[in-house]
């Protein structure tokens, strides 16, 4: 009963240290009971069966976190409005007993090598299992620990230097050193290394807070100009309309939002960017890419900016590529009459008297928009997409970012699709390819008035600090917003309105530290990982080697 406590515990501070809803302090001791449970039950139980305890144990902390943290999952739905269950099933389950096994690979690590080296090998793998989780295609990096703060920007703004990720590596040295601390006190009861140790504790916690708090006071950075964003926020519920409706009327929809929000007098330097987002159009259908200079959706797009001079539209649309042959087609491609044919959740830059320029987004949603090791898991799943979005084919993707240049100022926008925007090191990709700003274009409205869509926007400040770089948000149902290059909101809008929001955004130059190197922590810590591995296997084959007796004379 001890131990089902201690788990639960461990539990309960993960799951109300997250946002938008809890308070992240807790973050900094939610693996320490967890970890006490592991020691006692491995050092001083008497049960027979410990690993298994260990990881039922582990397994149930990590699915009560990621249940209460990312449950709102159930709130997508299959296309008969039923709730869509494997659409939270399965990241609950899989994500969890990913964490789990990071847990027990530790356990074991420990057995073999002790406290203090199994305490490394706890936040190296840890680390190590983050990056990972940016980057295979079941991709699901939601709860990494670094994005506990988004909410608290002033108490991060040293993520410009070491990221997210390096908020990771904060909160478990503080974790595995609250540990240590507590360990130390329970074999000794001395109350001088207590006293040291506590101080030290507060330290590791509190500098990087102050470190940030003058980062904040003391930010500076002189930005090289400023445009005028109209953000558009149609309100089309995904399941009932946005890919139902005549696509000649979701066109006129969106640009009746634009007009109607536009200065009447329209002079050129008005409204630099009219923004759109995720997929706004076509509604049903795709538009093909050989096709955009005669599409009737995209000419009309054209047509409205005639009246905007100085004026550009940026938005998403759903679009298509046209192959004849089933050797040019890529493996993700799916047969039609004509054909086969490959989709992109695309973003589109529109200029009257210039070819569309577009973006295919690169960090697809697994089981959504891509099926994940499609040539392993298809055999053995069979057509297990889930319908979200039109969609039950896997996109295509581009394999580096765009940046979309005004030919009337000097603004460089990075068109960051939706779920890309979790993406720390991702993300800096368009700033090293000159982008002054970053335009998330968005669809909020899966999963109704939950913390779905409110932690996505949370994240999104994370990528302001990281680049410093301000973002102008636009999204279906909402929440469209104005986020500067501190993180901080300076305007938004309310869910489920139909409505438009107007921003000025500054224009950033140059490249912080950490859109220079990236996930550098997380790199160290695979390297550290690597030879703590090497190291015991060495020294485990040289226990299992017998040695030899000197010859004698």
């Amino acid at each position: 009963m001890k131990y089902l406590f201690l788990c639960l515990i461990s539990a309960l501070l993960l799951s109300i240290s997250w946002p938008t809803y809890g308070l992240p302090f807790f973050i900094f001791f939610a693996l320490v009971p967890l970890l006490m449970a592991e020691h006692e039950i491995t050092k001083f139980s008497h049960i027979r069966r410990k690993s298994g305890l260990i990881f039922g144990l582990s397994y149930l902390t990590f699915i009560i976190w990621n249940i209460v943290t990312t449950g709102w999952l159930y709130g997508s739905q299959n296309p008969d409005g039923s709730p869509a269950l494997m659409a939270v099933v399965f990241p609950v389950l899989v994500n969890s007993l990913l964490y789990s096994t990071i847990f027990m690979l530790y356990h074991w690590y420990k057995k073999i090598q002790g406290t203090y080296w199994g305490l490394t090998f706890f936040v190296a793998i840890w680390m190590a299992f983050e990056k990972f989780h940016l980057g295979w295609e079941l991709t699901w990096p939601w709860l990494n620990l670094g994005n506990v703060f988004s909410e608290y920007p002033v108490l991060i703004q040293w993520y410009d230097t070491l990221g997210a990720t390096g908020g990771s590596f904060w909160i478990l040295l503080v974790n595995v050193y609250a540990f240590y601390t507590l360990r130390i006190w329970e074999a000794g009861r001395k109350r001088k290394p207590l006293i040291l140790n506590s101080i030290i504790l507060v330290l590791g916690i509190s500098l990087p807070m102050l470190i940030s708090v003058w980062k904040y006071e003391n930010f500076n950075e002189k930005p090289s100009g400023q445009v005028n964003v109209l953000l558009l926020q149609p309100e089309l519920d995904p399941y009932t309309e946005k890919y139902e409706k005549d696509s000649i009327q979701v066109l006129q929809e969106l640009l009746t939002l634009a007009e109607q929000h536009s200065p009447k007098d329209f002079k050129k330097g008005d409204i630099d960017y009219y923004i759109g987002p995720e997929t706004s159009l076509p509604g049903r259908g795709s538009i093909s890419e050989s096709g955009f200079e005669e599409s009737m959706i995209l000419n009309g797009v054209k047509s409205f900016l005639a009246t905007k001079p100085g004026a550009i539209f940026a938005t998403g649309i759903s679009s298509h590529t046209l192959f004849t042959s089933e050797s040019e087609a890529p493996d993700n491609a799916y047969p039609v009459s004509q054909g086969w044919v490959e989709g992109y959740n695309t973003g589109v830059q529109i200029i009257p008297g210039h070819e569309v320029e577009a973006y295919h987004k690169g960090k697809l949603v697994p089981g959504v928009e891509i099926f994940p090791y499609i040539n392993i898991l298809k055999p053995v799943l069979g057509d297990a997409m889930l319908n979200l979005g039109g969609t039950i084919a896997s996109l295509g993707s581009d394999e580096e970012r765009k940046v979309f240049s005004n030919p009337f100022n000097n603004g460089k926008m990075a068109p960051i699709i939706c779920y890309e925007s979790i993406y720390g090191e991702f993300t800096t990709d368009y700033v090293k390819k000159g982008a002054n700003f970053l335009a998330i274009m968005t669809n909020d409205s899966w999963w109704g008035v939950t913390q779905g869509h409110q932690q996505l926007l949370s994240y999104a400040r994370l990528r302001a600090i990281e680049t410093r770089r301000e973002i102008a948000r636009a999204a279906n149902s909402g929440i469209s917003a104005h986020i500067n290059a501190k993180g901080e909101i300076e305007a938004d809008t309310l869910y489920g309105d139909e409505t438009a929001l107007f921003a000025k955004i500054q224009l950033y130059e140059g490249q912080t530290l950490y859109t220079q190197v990236g996930d550098l922590l997380s790199r160290i810590s695979i390297f550290v990982l690597g030879f703590l591995i090497f190291y015991t296997l060495i020294k485990q084959i040289q226990k299992r080697t017998p040695k030899r007796r000197p010859v004698g004379r």
